[in-house]
């Protein structure tokens, strides 16, 4: 029960039927050149990769560990080998800039590797997951020398890559951060400050680790505003000698999951570094790579949930055990768990959510695309300010969903979903810390409702509603279900609109509310998907009768159970308008 088979057939279905991103792609000149036949070749050949190289290193990985000795760390066996058949098989150049050693595909068709390679070794995919947002960053914002130097060995995977933010006093609050950084005559800076849960702050992968930085310059003001972005090597050039830097690690985590994984504390010690974009404007280039690694941490949700609801589905099928309400062979003295209701209701339940978040997650990559490469003004806008609002919803909510469903699924295991060797119980520990890290999930909430919906009093979202009515009045859809999700479509307004109102007077009432209020419209979005979803597969497109068959009946199950669940949304929304109460410390 260990194995993991990448859903291949359901992810190529979501990428050409329901998204239609080929024809897309066609629309771009950056993705001209890519024909459907190409990119399903590369999506087989990354699920060859997860299944046949990387899955197999995940639970061996778990139980070893990483070793810390003398400020170096060792990765688990297998790990090594694994990197470098990542590495000369270009998987890190996928989604980069031609320019610089990349391939240029889209970062929709970049999203299912990411996805795999969650799912099959969510420990070791920590140390590749940040190279892209370092590309991103870099490619941004960096200057020209040191694009010249660092981008051509990250987007190769030849170097390795960190997010140096968080300070032992400072977790999500990096403005009490308190690293420094005092300028030097060549142009340099020298840095001098403590991080921890630095992901892959040391490792023995690479050769050299790039690590980006926040600190502070002397005449820096207090608060976020005072924090700039500097790129400091492991390895100094050849041309300042070859030689370590004046960085260390002082030690590992010794954590709940993803063990295989180093979270580091790293100490500098006036180490070398350069300046990634303007001075006091450091955050403004480091979100360039934490959104990359948040819509990143959102396909690990995906990625666990999948897993873990297809090895529960395929228990479920071969454990036979007591007697089924509806028997289909009386004879047998007990029938496959798949038959009683509860279980099968649990996994029902688990696939409306992760084929349905497949959707949304791979939607929200191609609104990077689009952002970035459409060649209308105006629709690369409108991907910018969906963008913004579905980020924070593919974080949260799917990595609630990885968590959640892992458990869901342990349950339909029993017993034996405690145990090491059916991987279930591995997964669940791996998936917990997606919903703190890249900005907690209430973070998350806040920033949603808060930031891109209060902040611009809801312009956005009505963007994003109206995507969802107009395809509500698609040609072809299910009426019923385009009339549930219509009228859910019109509560969302309704009560967005009243968080509005309310929080003119009551400042708090919005940040009360935020968790619910993702959740609400993550399910708006889920039902969304499912109803794109049931009008493909009512048309015939793009597979097997058996299959799409399935994919209705889903959409149906979608529409009688999770759509529901707003109503309690709506509810704890509404109960909120009473302030909380205070809790006493002293008790």
């Amino acid at each position: 029960m260990t194995s993991y088979l990448p859903p291949l057939r359901d992810m190529w279905f979501v990428l050409d039927s329901v998204l239609q991103l080929p024809r897309a792609w066609a629309q771009m000149p950056h993705f001209a050149d890519l024909d459907a036949d190409t990119a399903r070749q590369v999506l087989e050949e990354a699920g060859r990769f997860t299944r046949d190289i990387l899955a197999p290193t995940n639970a061996p990985g778990d139980l070893e560990g990483c070793r810390y000795h003398d400020g170096k760390v060792s990765t688990p066996a297998g790990y090594r080998e694994a990197w470098r058949a990542y590495v000369e098989s270009g998987w890190p150049a996928l989604a980069c800039d031609p320019e610089v050693g990349g391939q240029g595909l889209p970062n929709s068709l970049n999203a299912t590797l990411l996805e795999m390679t969650a799912a099959a070794n969510h420990a070791w995919s920590m140390y590749a997951g940040l190279l892209h947002g370092a590309y991103a960053c870099l490619h941004a914002y960096g200057s020209e020398e040191l694009k010249a130097r660092y981008l051509p060995q990250l987007v190769s995977g030849e170097w390795a890559s960190t997010m140096c933010l968080t300070e032992p006093q400072a977790g999500s609050d990096l403005g009490l951060m308190r690293t420094r950084a005092e300028p030097l005559e060549d142009g340099s800076y020298a840095i001098t400050g403590n991080k921890i849960f630095i992901s892959g702050g040391e490792q023995d992968l690479t050769d050299n680790i790039v690590h980006l930085v926040l600190a502070r310059l002397p005449d820096a003001p207090a608060g976020t505003r005072g924090i700039s972005l500097f790129l400091v090597p492991k390895i100094l050039p050849e041309d300042l000698g070859g030689q370590a830097n004046t960085l260390y690690c002082d030690g590992i985590e010794h954590k709940m999951g993803i063990k295989g994984s180093a979270t580091c504390s790293m100490r500098f010690e006036a180490a070398k570094g350069w300046i990634v974009g303007e001075p006091h404007r450091g955050l403004q280039a480091m979100f360039v790579m934490m959104n990359s690694a948040r819509l990143q941490v959102g396909l690990q949700g995906l990625g666990h949930a999948g897993a873990s609801y297809e090895r529960a589905l395929r228990y479920a099928a071969e454990r036979v055990q007591s007697r089924a309400p509806v028997r289909a062979q009386p004879e047998q003295a007990a029938d496959p768990i798949l038959a009683h209701p509860a279980v099968r209701r649990s996994l029902l339940n688990q696939r409306c959510v992760v084929e349905g978040g497949r959707v949304l997650a791979y939607w929200t990559a191609h609104l990077i695309d689009q952002a970035e490469q459409h060649p209308d003004d105006a629709s690369r806008s409108q991907a910018e300010g969906l963008l913004a609002l579905l980020t924070p919803i593919v974080k949260s909510y799917l990595t609630e969903a990885g968590f959640q469903l892992s458990s869901d699924a342990l349950q339909i295991f029993g017993g034996y979903g405690y145990i090491h060797e059916y991987a279930v119980e591995q997964t669940l520990r791996d998936s917990r810390i997606a919903l703190i890290y890249e900005g907690t999930n209430e973070i998350q909430a806040i920033d949603l409702l808060v930031r891109k919906v209060v902040g611009d009093g809801g312009q956005r979202l009505q963007s994003l509603l109206q995507i969802m009515r107009d395809d509500c009045s698609a040609p072809g859809v299910n009426p019923r279900f385009a009339e549930a999700l219509r009228q859910q479509i019109d509560n969302l307004h309704q009560i967005t609109t009243h968080i509005l109102e309310r929080a003119a007077s009551d400042a708090e009432y919005p940040y009360r509310v935020a968790d619910d209020y993702l959740r609400l419209v993550a399910v708006v979005l889920i039902a969304h998907a499912w109803l794109r979803t049931d009008r493909v597969a009512a048309a015939g497109e793009g597979e097997a009768g058996d299959f799409l068959a399935a994919k209705r009946s889903a959409a149906e199950h979608c529409f009688r159970y999770l759509l529901p669940e707003c109503s309690l949304y709506h509810a704890r929304i509404r109960a909120a308008e009473e302030p909380l109460a205070e809790i006493p410390v002293d008790l």
